[in-house]
């Protein structure tokens, strides 16, 4: 599989015309899955990952609320709320932050079975049955792109 790199900066030499590019090292989820999840991810089968919506999860994934997380049902009001502009995005997309790859384990140990995936996107919503989501209930849902890898 062919590897794309983000370039930060580039410099070229006038003399000896040599280029000189300062590599963007890709931002990096790291997760830990239970064996359920990890083999229909890795197969390709489960498109989509879930995370309750809980203090811990707020702050690895959004920037506006690393020192005071509001009552759920405020997060809610706070996160749909529109822009006053008119780019029609929701406060949430201002404010999620951003992952190049997820990297999840399954298991704790050093050499434990590891899936990446190119992270596509994340977003609230409510998820699928039999990729582990509750009737109902709301989550953070993250979108699952390309397998990059798998190690067992």
């Amino acid at each position: 599989m062919e590897e794309l790199l983000k370039v930060k900066s580039a410099t070229i030499n006038r003399e000896s015309k040599i280029a000189t590019f300062e590599i963007e090292e890709p931002k990096v989820l790291n997760l830990t899955l239970n064996k359920k999840w990890f083999d229909m991810i890795a197969s390709g089968e489960k498109k989509e990952e879930y995370r309750e919506i809980k203090d811990y999860w707020i702050k690895r994934f959004l920037h506006a609320f690393d020192f005071c997380i509001p009552p759920l049902d405020e997060f809610f009001q706070i996160v749909n709320r529109e822009y006053v502009t008119t780019s029609g995005n929701t406060v949430f997309e201002a404010i999620k932050k951003h992952f190049d790859i997820v990297s999840a384990n399954n298991g704790y140990q050093k050499n434990c079975p590891n899936v990446k995936w190119q992270h596509k996107g994340i977003r609230i919503g409510t998820g699928k049955e039999e990729w582990g989501a509750e009737p109902g209930k709301q989550y953070f849902i993250l979108e699952i792109g390309e397998i990059l890898s798998v190690t067992k």
